[in-house]
């Protein structure tokens, strides 16, 4: 079939558009995380003297971070619009929040839409599997204290082990309140031939939008993290007030992504630009943690109820377009997540400002030296 000028011009535009992308965005990965590590090691002293103030600095350069890969997909029209819980009110307080996992840019599209959760994205922590501490945003991750755990049976104990013993070290020394996981283990699309066979011989709901989940991180999490509690309240509540320490983890909430037409969107598209605007739309539900059971079988079906649930969400929104409306209600709302243009610009001209002003001090040492 013959291919039209028009086609042809589209195509050129197309592949001269995701080139100049992929040079921005290879332009600012060279001068932001240079900069945000050494920041942190003029910091270093700082550390030692107050910690608090340091790992504050950190947070919010991290924040910028985050905000910069959020920046690629808004300005290409990956948008984002919310459902569900008002997660906001929630910001304050420490949380684990259980995401559905469908291709790479489930992470870009929680960067983005956490941007206007007041401190969350600074004090949070993330979950993910380990390849992604050789990738660029790797050291970023590993100084900000995010967890890169191993999948597969053979390393599935020893993880959990490392995964308690992180949680105890860092977690509350660096003022963490969020932590973020995706249960399931791995992308849908790898993970759905297995959990369906999974199912069909545990007699377990026949699932297609999202797999079983995994209990084991989320087991230790909860282990690790939640306060204890005597007859329904916090142990040792009026002092743990007075002297200002964490309270422990107080939510769940889970979040369910979903993608026009059932086709996520993958770290390539959201940094090429290639494919047209496209609205993600995130449906967020809260639960007390004191409604969560702690016991391995019955803590098993309440998260297996969860991912049964994010089923029947995606369907419905697959068919109609819309999440439904919470139980007693009559319709949906929805929420527009909008970020600030100037604001970004604001934070990549920095970046560059930064990696301006490292290179010229490094000249200057150098000529000094040599």
């Amino acid at each position: 079939m013959a291919v039209t000028l028009e086609q042809a011009q589209r195509v050129g535009y197309t592949c001269l558009k995701a080139l100049l992308r992929f040079a921005f965005m290879v332009a600012n990965n060279l001068v932001a995380i240079p900069s945000y590590v050494l920041y942190l090691i003029v910091l270093q002293p700082l550390r030692i003297l107050d910690s608090k103030s340091f790992w504050y600095i950190e947070g919010v350069l991290f924040k910028w971070l985050l905000a910069m890969v959020a920046s690629w997909g808004w300005w290409a029209g990956y948008t984002v619009v919310e459902w569900g819980d008002d997660v906001k009110a929630v910001s304050e307080d420490e949380a684990m929040v259980l995401v559905n996992h469908q291709a790479t840019g489930d992470v870009c599209t929680l960067m983005m839409c956490l941007q206007d959760k007041g401190t969350v994205v600074r004090q949070m922590m993330w979950l993910m599997d380990h390849i992604f501490k050789y990738t660029n945003f790797g050291i970023v991750s590993l100084i900000h204290g995010d967890f890169f755990i191993r999948q597969g049976r053979t390393h599935r104990d020893q993880q959990l082990v490392l995964l308690k013993d992180h949680l105890e070290k860092y977690y509350r020394s660096r003022n963490r309140k969020w932590i973020v996981l995706f249960p399931e283990g791995g992308f849908l699309r790898k993970r759905r031939e297995t959990s369906q066979a999974f199912a069909k011989k545990n007699n377990l709901p026949f699932l297609k939008h999202v797999t079983l989940p995994r209990l084991g991180a989320t087991q230790v999490i909860l282990k690790t993290l939640v306060a204890p509690q005597e007859n329904g309240t916090l142990s040792g509540g009026d002092r743990l007030r007075k002297e200002g320490k964490s309270k422990g983890l107080q939510w769940v909430i889970d979040t369910t992504i979903a993608y026009p037409k059932a086709e996520p969107i993958d770290i390539q598209t959201w940094i090429l630009g290639y494919r047209q605007p496209t609205v993600t739309h995130v449906h967020y539900r809260i639960f007390p943690v004191k409604d969560v059971p702690a016991e391995p079988e019955a803590l098993t079906s309440w998260l297996y109820q969860r991912f049964i649930e994010k089923e029947d969400l995606l369907t419905h929104f697959y068919e109609t377009g819309a999440f439904p409306p919470p139980q007693g209600q009559t319709k949906a709302i929805s929420r527009e997540m909008t970020l600030s243009n100037l604001w970004l610009v604001a934070i990549q001209s920095l970046a560059f400002l930064s990696g301006g002003m490292w290179y010229c001090l490094f000249q200057y040492l150098y000529h000094c030296l040599f």
